[in-house]
Formats: C-alpha cells, structure tokens, sequence
C-alpha cells in the first residue's frame, strides 16, 4: 500500500519526517523538506511509521545538485540536501531536544539557539578514517566502512569526506597490506588513518589481535604506498570494549601532530581527537569567549583528552586541572602540556570519582561522550560552586537531558551554539554556556 506524503522536516537522524493521511508521524530515509513523495510503509507501530520511497513526486527545492558520488556506506546521509538547509536542520533539531527532552518552553529555546556556525570545507574535512577488515568473494584482504543498512563491509577506494591527503588512503592500504599479508592472516581488524593539512603528518595505525607479526615486513610495504610520518601497531581484541593491550611503534613518529588554536598537539593511535580541525577550532573559541576572562581563575577540564580546552585555557592564565580515564589520553595529555610549555594538574581517573575531590571551582568544562553525563556528576559540579559551565556535546538528546539537570540545581542557559564539525551528516556539536545562579 502506497501513500503520498510531503516531507516537513528533517529528524535527528537520517530520515525526513511527514504524516500520513491519518495524522500518524512517518520518518523516510533520503528524503529532503519540502519533497513530494509517493511511500511504501515498511514499518507501522502504534505511534509513528516508517517509510521507504517509491516515486519523488516533487522534488524538494532544497535538494543538493552535483555532490560527490559516495559510496553505500550511509556516511553522507545528508549529502543529498543543499548545505545551507543541512545547517538550519541541524540548529532545529537541537532546539527541538531542548523542547521535547529537556521541556523547556520553544519560545524561550528559540531565544537560547543561536545560529549553527557552518564549516568552511564542506567535503574533505575529516582528519581521520576509520577502516573496516573484511574479505572479498575471492578471500582477498578488503578495506571498507560498515554499511548503512547491515554490518556488512562497504569496499571502499577512496571517500570524499576525508582530507585530501588520505582521501585515497583506503586503496593504496588495500592493495599494500594485499601484498604484504600474502596467503597468511595477519589479524588486522581494523586500521586508523589521520591526516594534518597543517603539519602534513599522516599516521597509519594497525589494530590487530596479539602475537607474532612481520613487523619490519608490513611497515616497509605500507612506507612504499603511502609515506606516512608514522605507523603504529595496536593489540587488542576485536569488539566494542577495545581493550587495549599496547602500542608498538613500526615506523616514524609513533603518534600523530596537528596545529590547533596556536597549540601544538601530539596524539596516540587509540586517543580521541576531533576528526574536523578547523571547526574544532571554533568549539575553543565559543568556550573561551563563553567563559570570559579565565586569568588567575581555578578551571576544571573534564573528560579532557589530549587537552583541547585544558591547553588553550591554561594558556589563558588559568589554574587548569584536568580529569581524564583514558590511559592514552592521560599521556599525550601530559606530554602536550609539557610540549606547550603550560602548567596544569593532570588527573587520571574517572569524572564522576575525582570531581568531588577537586574543591571549589570558578569555572568548569565539561566535554563527555556521546551518552552525556553520568547519573549524579551534574549535582558534584554544582557542590563545586563554578559561576560558569561550558557543556560541550556531540548529542542533542542526552545534551536536552543534562541541560534540564542543570536547571534543577541553580545553572541557567544563557547561549548554546551549534558547530558543524560533520557536514554531509545529521550529527552536530554545541558548546553551551550555564551560569550559576
């Protein structure tokens, strides 16, 4: 049973929302505000559906024209609408988690939203590729990104998000470990790219299970397809928890540099950095200007990595403790610390135990995964007594929650900025700042 719908907005997601003719909400994927289409429902339930697209009846006017061809990866799931409403969509979806998450009346969100800082590179903005292992029809060594609708392996010669100097990087890996692997499996699952316009660094890092390997071997066959400044060889298991069991260095520097906010900063295969550096960038200065002048003041960083906000801040002139659990990102936080020549307490341990045992604070940021705040770490902030916190987020959902949290102990949004650091996706950064009442 097919049925005509207009597309109204864009879901935080990858899907398009409209209604059915009984009134039910309907999400459909590759479509753009403002479509016409012709639907087939392949999923129903009690409170909204879920259709694919027969027929575009009427194109939206906001479709994009002349992308680049992706592949079938789903990456680019917002590739098909034109930039300018891909950066509107974004701001709405997070005034709409503030409204429906964190129940903050719209008008009032409205005012809080300010626009969404769009990226200058709108293709080729990303440091970092993260490559899938598999094996073709033939059993040969393959190179992909997980596809959209299946965990299966996408092959994949080069992907146009990526900076330029890795953009052809999966290719050339391919055929060089091809050749390097031969009849034997080496036990790669998995293989890191990053890649610096500014500093030119480009680090290869092999995630591959523990034992024997051909160190000397892979490296050189890898050295004469891609130049790297580095190769690196983590053990660990394959699967989510990733435990990490070391790092070898095969070959250059054994980590990865990169400029930013006149910084300089060395990172680990297995530590976090911002795959967008140029809008990362802009997350810095939306949290300096935020906080106002931080010289003299008493400054927590938490969940703070390789030390984005702790290194700028503290060459600000501000007393800087950091809180970080990631072994990785407790070394290259201390080593970029002293590579900047700056002076700040590093504090290896999980947020939600160390933060009670940091004191009165004057000022706080806070920069968590994806799943917010954990249960109990926004009522710890306020025992701190910071006057400002900047929230920095890369989820609308679990950001709306803690916002509402903040309320019920005294802290005020005064301005939440959206920030592009993944164009051609639905995904959105925001650097909120909440002042203590």
């Amino acid at each position: 049973m097919y049925e005509e719908v207009v597309i109204e907005r864009m879901s935080y997601g990858t899907a398009g929302v409209g209604h059915r003719q009984s009134g039910k909400t309907v999400f459909v994927d590759n479509t753009a505000p403002g479509d016409v289409a012709l639907i087939e429902i392949v999923e129903d339930k009690p409170r909204f559906s879920r259709g694919r697209v027969v027929e575009l009846l009427d194109p939206s006017r906001l479709r994009a024209e002349n992308n680049p061809a992706c592949s079938a990866c789903g990456g680019c799931s917002w590739s098909h609408m034109d930039y300018s409403t891909q950066i509107e969509a974004k701001r709405d979806c997070v005034v709409d988690a503030l409204c429906r998450i964190g129940h903050f009346d719209r008008t009032w969100a409205e005012e809080k939203i300010a626009p969404c800082i769009p990226s200058k590179r709108q293709w080729g903005y990303r440091n970092k590729l993260e490559l899938a292992v598999a094996s073709d029809e033939a059993q040969r060594f393959t190179l992909g990104f997980h596809g959209a609708a299946s965990e299966a392996v996408e092959p994949i010669g080069e992907c146009p998000l990526a900076h330029k100097n890795i953009q052809k990087a999966p290719k050339a890996l391919q055929g060089a470990l091809r050749y390097a692997q031969g009849a034997s499996d080496l036990g790669i699952f998995r293989i890191g790219v990053r890649g610096s316009l500014r500093t030119h660094d480009i680090e290869v890092a092999l995630w591959t299970r523990p034992g024997s390997f051909p160190r000397a071997h892979v490296a050189k066959t890898i050295m004469s397809a891609l130049k790297p400044t580095s190769i690196v060889r983590v053990l660990a298991e394959p699967g989510k928890a990733r435990k990490i069991k070391g790092v070898e260095t095969l070959e250059g520097k054994g980590c990865w540099e990169e400029s930013l906010y006149d910084a300089r900063f060395l990172t680990s295969a297995p530590s976090f950095f911002q795959v967008n550096t140029a809008q990362a960038e802009q997350l810095i200065t939306c949290v300096m200007e935020g906080l106002g002048g931080v010289e003299g003041k008493a400054v927590a960083d938490l969940y703070a990595g390789g030390g984005t906000f702790s290194i700028p801040i503290a060459q600000a002139g501000a007393e800087v403790v950091a809180v970080e659990a990631a072994g990785s990102s407790v070394r290259d936080l201390r080593r970029n610390a002293d590579l900047n020549d700056v002076a700040l307490e590093v504090v290896g341990g999980d947020t939600a135990r160390e933060l009670p045992e940091l004191g009165q604070l004057d000022a706080l940021v806070v920069d968590p995964p994806r799943a917010g705040l954990a249960d109990g770490v926004v009522e710890s902030i306020s025992k701190a007594k910071p006057d400002k916190v900047a929230y920095v987020s890369c989820d609308p959902a679990t950001w709306a929650r803690d916002i509402a949290r903040f309320k019920t102990q005294g802290y005020t949004l005064q301005k939440t900025t959206p920030v592009d650091l993944f164009p051609q996706t639905f995904h959105v950064e925001t650097v909120s700042i909440l002042k203590r009442r």
